[in-house]
């Protein structure tokens, strides 16, 4: 896991320079939808409410890293080694996802907040989505895949 202020996010070798510069070219006013990328790599832009901490399920992925991000809004995910984990739904290949049946609560989380990212790797579960002080609100999320 890499957490960082987005300023730094041209600092890391694993992250293409396209991928740098798409993220750069974000605001709050990007328009919620599918972004077709290079070499099989997207990003999903959406908009949800923030589910609270009892509602929250690990997840995990085999063949892409996330890179997440806010645009408006804040929220917590939290995250854990996949390893040892008890999986409730087997892995999806269409989906590239795997569900956890785990306690979120005793977990590390990081708090997007608009200003930084957290990238997570394959061998990491994590629980996004997740409200802080056990209040929902709205947010609008950028989520990066990119195939390993």
């Amino acid at each position: 896991m890499i957490i960082d202020k987005i300023d730094n996010i041209e600092n890391y070798s694993q992250i293409p320079e396209y991928v740098v510069n798409f993220i750069k070219g974000l605001s709050r006013d990007t328009e919620c939808m599918r972004y077709e990328l290079i070499d099989e790599d997207f990003v999903n832009v959406e908009s949800y409410s923030t589910k609270l901490l009892e509602d929250a399920k690990f997840e995990s992925h085999d063949r892409y890293i996330d890179i997440q991000l806010l645009l408006d809004g804040v929220e917590r995910i939290y995250i854990k080694d996949r390893v040892g984990l008890s999986e409730a739904e087997l892995y999806s290949v269409e989906r590239d996802i795997t569900f956890y049946s785990d306690d979120v609560s005793d977990a590390d989380f990081v708090t997007l907040d608009g200003s930084n990212f957290v990238l997570i790797y394959p061998h990491e579960a994590h629980a996004p989505q997740v409200a802080l002080n056990e209040k929902s609100s709205v947010v609008k999320k950028a989520v990066v895949k990119i195939r390993v």
